[in-house]
């Protein structure tokens, strides 16, 4: 429900702001948060026998034609973990490039999650296409993690 009546520029305005704010608060917030969160098998994060050790995804939608063009986030903050190579093939690395994919496909999962916000600010239509954008723009780095993280417990298993 719209609580906030703005003119359109300064809606626009304000939508583009706080998506910024969102998604580097978000960010920052799981990039803080130690490694070893993610070293569990939490029901979001497990690859699921359905998913085919991430095969699914590229079947799906042919995730290795595409993923090397999505902006890795880790290039945001000095000491990120890249993800756009294997840093190694040891189990000790793979482990922690799963773990990484982790961390990243939470924060997208995070990133979501304040699109209803702006209805408070936008009309309903606005605040139908700002929960669009959300899913729109981060299920393809969802499903890059869940397609890398599959092949890389694969290499574990």
């Amino acid at each position: 429900m719209q609580m906030i009546s703005l003119p359109l520029f300064w809606t626009i305005i304000l939508d583009i702001i706080a998506w910024f704010f969102f998604h580097m608060i978000i960010s920052v917030l799981c990039f803080k948060l130690p490694l070893a969160s993610f070293q569990n098998n939490a029901f979001w994060s497990r690859i699921y026998r359905w998913e085919d050790s991430g095969n699914l995804w590229h079947r799906l939608f042919r995730v290795k034609s595409w993923k090397g063009r999505l902006i890795d986030g880790a290039s945001l903050f000095k000491k990120g973990y890249q993800k756009k190579t294997l840093h190694g093939v040891n189990r000790s690395e793979l482990k922690t490039f799963a773990e990484e994919t982790k961390r990243a496909e939470l924060t997208h999962w995070a990133s979501i999650l304040p699109a209803p916000l702006f209805f408070l600010w936008n009309p309903p239509l606005a605040g139908f296409l700002m929960i669009v954008y959300a899913v729109v723009f981060n299920l393809p780095f969802i499903i890059t993690q869940r397609y890398n993280r599959g092949r890389i417990e694969k290499m574990l298993s």
